[in-house]
């Protein structure tokens, strides 16, 4: 798949790649209950730092767009929660979610029915330390990957 025209290149046409220098990605923080992600904030770090819970709503998917969440401050309320745009859009991949205490589960998004990962400060995961990225692989998936860090009996946070 070629890449879009209307997104700008560092690339100086050499055959070896190119130097970005002074790269700094946004860190999109302290957003409250709900904060909806546009286009142009692809490649960002989004926090979960409010123990009552964020909820991120994802774009309208468009090949390579890519958003890393990472949880800074455990939910102690709500659901730290990240949620497609469409009901037509869905999650694809898999995360760990691995016990303070010991052991680890794997969790899978289908692709074709899940559309939000829910994490609730617990058993499916959401303690300090969760993190996963979701990279648009067309226009009605994204790949999630990462680890959750949860407690108790674990449980599948895709739904």
């Amino acid at each position: 798949m070629a890449t879009p025209t209307d997104i700008e290149r560092t690339s100086y046409g050499g055959p070896t790649g190119s130097v970005q220098q002074g790269k700094h990605r946004q860190v999109i923080q302290s957003v409250g209950a709900t904060r909806t992600l546009v286009a142009k904030e692809s490649g960002s770090l989004c926090l979960f730092d409010v123990a009552t819970g964020n909820a991120y709503t994802l774009p309208t998917p468009v090949e390579g767009m890519q958003f890393e969440f990472l949880t800074t401050v455990a939910v102690t309320s709500n659901a730290q929660s990240v949620t497609t745009a469409a009901a037509t859009q869905f999650l694809l991949g898999a995360v760990n979610n691995s016990k303070l205490a010991a052991g680890t589960d794997i969790f899978q998004a289908n692709g074709t029915s899940h559309v939000t990962i829910s994490m609730s400060g617990s058993t499916t995961g959401g303690l300090i330390g969760s993190t996963f990225t979701v990279t648009a692989i067309s226009t009605t998936q994204w790949v999630i990957a990462g680890s959750l860090v949860g407690s108790g009996t674990l449980a599948d946070p895709f739904v």
